[in-house]
Order: C-alpha cells, then structure tokens, then sequence
C-alpha cells in the first residue's frame, strides 16, 4: 500500500499513486539538463553590402559594411580601438573603387574636389592593378591592401593632416586586430606577429604626429571627435612613446573639462597614474 492509500475514500482516488519527491525530481532534472549552446555568431552575417557613386569615376559599386546595429561591443581599448563579437569593425571602414582605384575611409569618402579627383585619375587610376577577391567577407589581407589605397590616396590628394593621420590610426587597430587572430591559433606564425606589432607601432607613431598636429591647427569636430575625445587619444598616444609631459597636460585637460562624461575622466585619471608609475619607475 501507498502512503497515499485512502485517498480514495476522500473522493481523491486519483492522486492515490502520486510519488511524494515527483516534483523535486522534475526540478533538479530542469538544473541539471545543459543549458542550450548559444550559436556561434558568424561575420559573415553581421555585414552588408552597400551601393557606393565613385567621387572620381562616378560609378557605382557595393562596398561591404558592418551592421552596427547588430554587432555587440565587447568594450574598447586604451587608445578607444572598438572589439566586437564576432567581427572586426575595422576591416570594413574603407570605400574603395574597383574601377579607378579611389578608397578613402568610408566618413570622408564623397569628400573630393574637382582638383583632388583629377590627380587621382593621373596619379592612381591609370596605372593601378587591384587584387581580385571573392570571398564572403574581408580578410585581414584584403583589408590591409584597401588601407594602402586609403593611404595612397590620401597623399595624392593632398588631404588634410586629420585625414591621413585617423587613416594610420585605423590601420594600426587592423594590425592589432590581425596580430590577435593569429595569437587564437595554436601554430600561429611568431614571425609574422612580431611583424605586424612592428608595423602597428609605426602607423601608431605617424597617428601621433598627424593627429599633435590636427589638434593645433584644424577646426573641430576632427575626424568626428570632439575636443575631449582628441585630447585623449592623443594623451594615449604620447604615453605610448614616453611623451609624459604631452600626456599629463592632455589628461589633465580631459579631467578638469566640463564637457567631458564620467567614463572618459576616470579612464584619464587612471591613465594619469599609470604616467606617474612609470615616471617613478624610469
């Protein structure tokens, strides 16, 4: 007999054969069940292709862009450099021509004269010879040669200091990106690492200059940035190569500004300690 026997005579005959611990059991088989694997989010799906008129050649060709509305930021860093799940934004931030060569990042794209059109057309066009590249998204490789046309272009038609110095900027984040991917991979090439960390440092040294030199001379917004967004990145990149008086006068600037959050006051702050360790320390 049950321990539920009798039930019956209360008109509960039903529930005579009812286990005691039943619903305990469903519980724990609920906890210990594995929970359901989140799918692995793939690049391919988090870009688009989007229709691009040449500033130079006025045609009209699709460019692949990410879709910032569904890429999650996973955080930035020191020098604001976004990471993204999945996707590395920066591979994708370059427009260029596949019929003249024109590339420009994608905010100053449309941005050219007459006059910058025509030495692009003499200097660039008529003896340029782009790689073919069919896959379904950019490689590091195919990104790093659309940066070059960025650069290239850039010098030929004479762009602002901004301009070629945000271009070095990005490309040393593609390098750092690069350098990551490789680092993921049990065999990865150590050679080929330290060669891209080699030459993120230059583009980052010529970002510097560029963007030191932008600051005093051109009017903001810069390149999208606000006068407290380029003096810390520029305090950033002075810590970088040990130019502590540069930084601590930017950081200080970014810390006392009215116009400047929350987060970007204690990211300065701890930038300026950072200065003082490693000034205690030399």
């Amino acid at each position: 007999m049950g321990i539920f026997s009798g039930l019956k005579k209360l008109g509960l005959g039903n529930l005579e054969g009812m286990d005691l611990f039943e619903e305990e059991k469903k519980e724990e088989a609920k906890e210990a069940a594995p929970a359901a694997v989140r799918p692995k989010i793939q690049e391919k799906d988090l870009i688009y292709d989007r229709s691009f008129t040449c500033p130079v050649c006025d045609s009209t060709f699709n460019a692949k862009i990410m879709k910032s509305s569904k890429a999650r930021l996973l955080g930035t860093d020191q020098d604001l450099r976004a990471k993204y799940e999945g996707i590395d934004a920066v591979k994708y931030e370059v427009a260029m021509c596949p019929f003249c060569g024109y590339a420009a990042l994608i905010r100053f794209f449309a941005n050219v004269t007459s006059t910058q059109a025509k030495m692009i057309r003499e200097k660039i066009s008529q003896t340029v010879t782009l790689t073919t590249w069919n896959e379904e998204t950019y490689s590091y490789e195919q990104a790093m040669e659309r940066y070059k046309m960025a650069l290239v272009n850039a010098l030929v038609k004479r762009a602002k200091t901004s301009e070629k110095a945000y271009i070095c900027l990005k490309n040393a984040w593609l390098l750092r990106g690069y350098a990551e991917s490789l680092r993921e991979k049990e065999d990865y090439d150590e050679k080929l690492v330290e060669k891209l960390e080699k030459q993120e440092e230059e583009f980052l040294s010529n970002a510097y200059k560029g963007l030191s030199e932008a600051r005093q001379a051109e009017l903001f917004p810069i390149c999208g940035m606000t006068p407290v967004t380029m003096d810390y990145l520029v305090a950033v990149l002075a810590l970088r190569f040990k130019d502590y008086g540069v930084a601590t006068r930017l950081l200080g600037a970014v810390i006392t500004s009215r116009d400047a959050s929350v987060r970007i006051k204690d990211r300065a702050r701890d930038m300026k300690d950072q200065v003082m360790r490693e000034l205690k320390a030399k």
